[in-house]
C-alpha cells in the first residue's frame, strides 16, 4: 500500500543544503525481527541517536502515517484559533509542563504579530489514566484520534525497546517494564508551530537541546530541524521524508545505559527558501519512563561493561527529572560518545 502524505502540497525542501546522514530503519523489518535491521537500528542509536523510521510495508506504520496526517490538519486548526482562546489553556494556568505555551513572538512584514507556540497533551489524559486537564473544544472533538495516535506511537516505541534490549543483551522486558503505557508518565503529544522569520543566532542558540525522555517520534512537513554532528560539531539539516518519521533517543536511555546510547543535540531554525514564507508545523510524540522510575544505570548485558563514573550522578525520578529540566533547574544535559559525558548549556524545553 502506497503511503499518502501531504508533503507535495508544500514548497520543496531547499536544494544545496548539507543534510544529516540519517540512516533509514524499516519498521516492517523490525517487526519481522530482521537481524541485520536490528543491528543497524542499534548502531544508529549509539552513533548519532537519530534515524528515519520508514513506515513502508507495515500495517502499524501505515496507521501511524494516516493518524499523523489527520492530526496535522487538527494542529493547523488549533494554531489558527484566536489567541485569547488558546491563552485559556496556558501552562501557567493548568500544569507546570502540559498545556499551551508561547515560545516567542515575531512581527510579520504586514505588521501583524505571530507566535511561535506549542501545545502539550499528556498521554495519561488521552488514554484515560487520569482526570484530564481542561482543553479546547477542538481537542475534545479529536480526543479519540489523539488517544489512538498515542497508542500507535507507543506500539512502535515498545517494539524498538525490544530491539534495544536484545542488542544490549538485557532480559526481554527490561526497558518495557519501565515504560508501561497504563502507568503515569511524561509521555505526551505535542503540536508545534513556528512562524516565518529570519535566522536569529541568539534565539536559535537558546533552543539547542537534547530530549528529556526515552524515544521521540517526529513528523515534519517542512525543513528547519538541525542536528549537531558529534565528530565535527557542524549543524546540518534533517530533510523530511514522506512516509518516514524522524526518531531520536533522549537522555533517559543514556542514563539507563551508562552512556552507551546517544542523546544528540538538536535545534529548530527557520526554514530556508522556498519554504520560508509559511508557518512550520511539526507533530511530536515524546515517550518518557514512568513517573516513579529512578533515572540511573541499569544492570546487566553490555551496560556492565561500560566504565563506572568516578563521581556519582544525581538520581532523580523521571517525574522530578522532567520538571527540573523543563524549569531550567539542572546544570547540564547528557549526551554521550562511548561513555564520555559532555555538559552543555541547559534550555527550558524541547523544540
Amino acid at each position: 500500500m502506497e503511503l499518502k502524505t501531504s508533503h507535495h502540497l508544500y514548497p520543496p525542501f531547499p536544494e544545496g543544503l548539507t543534510t544529516a546522514p540519517l540512516v533509514s530503519i524499516s519498521l516492517s523489518k523490525l517487526e519481522a525481527d530482521d537481524a541485520a535491521e536490528s543491528h543497524a537500528f542499534f548502531k544508529a542509536s549509539k552513533e548519532l541517536g537519530f534515524f528515519y523510521l520508514s513506515m513502508e510495508g507495515s500495517a502499524l506504520g501505515e496507521k501511524l502515517v494516516s493518524q499523523a496526517e489527520q492530526l496535522h490538519l487538527v494542529q493547523k486548526e488549533f494554531h489558527s484559533l484566536p489567541n485569547h482562546e488558546k491563552d485559556k489553556f496556558a501552562r501557567e494556568k493548568l500544569d507546570p509542563f502540559f498545556g499551551y505555551r508561547i515560545l516567542g513572538k515575531r512581527e510579520m512584514e504586514d505588521g501583524t504579530i505571530q507566535r511561535d507556540e506549542n501545545y502539550n497533551m499528556r498521554k495519561d489524559d488521552l488514554i484515560g489514566n487520569c482526570k484530564p486537564l481542561p482543553c479546547p473544544d477542538l481537542i475534545k472533538q479529536n480526543w479519540a484520534l489523539l488517544g489512538n495516535y498515542a497508542r500507535t506511537c507507543r506500539a512502535a516505541i515498545d517494539l524498538m525497546f525490544t530491539h534495544l534490549e536484545k542488542n544490549l543483551e538485557l532480559p526481554l522486558g527490561t526497558l518495557a517494564k519501565l515504560h508501561r503505557i497504563e502507568e503515569r508518565s511524561g509521555d505526551h503529544v505535542r503540536f508545534n508551530k513556528g512562524a516565518p522569520g529570519q535566522f536569529d543566532e541568539e534565539r536559535v542558540k537558546g533552543g539547542e537541546h537534547t530530549d528529556f525522555g526515552s524515544l521521540t517520534i517526529l513528523f515534519n512537513w517542512l525543513g528547519g530541524l538541525q542536528i549537531r554532528l558529534p565528530e565535527t560539531n557542524e549543524w546540518v539539516y534533517v530533510r523530511p521524508i514522506p512516509g518516514s518519521a524522524v526518531v531520536n533517543l533522549g537522555d533517559a536511555l543514556v542514563r539507563f545505559t551508562a552512556g552507551l546510547l546517544r542523546s544528540n543535540v538538536h535545534r529548530v531554525v527557520p526554514p530556508m527558501a522556498p519554504q520560508d514564507k509559511i508557518d512550520r508545523h511539526s507533530l511530536v510524540f515524546f515517550s518518557r519512563p514512568e513517573d516513579s522510575v529512578v533515572l540511573r544505570r541499569l544492570k546487566g548485558g553490555l551496560i556492565d561493561k561500560q566504565p563506572k563514573l568516578q563521581k556519582e550522578e544525581l538520581e532523580l525520578t523521571a517525574e522530578e527529572w522532567i520538571l527540573r529540566r523543563s524549569l531550567g533547574d539542572l546544570k547540564g544535559v547528557y549526551t554521550h560518545q562511548g561513555g564520555l559525558e559532555l555538559r552543555l548549556p541547559l534550555v527550558k524545553g524541547e523544540a
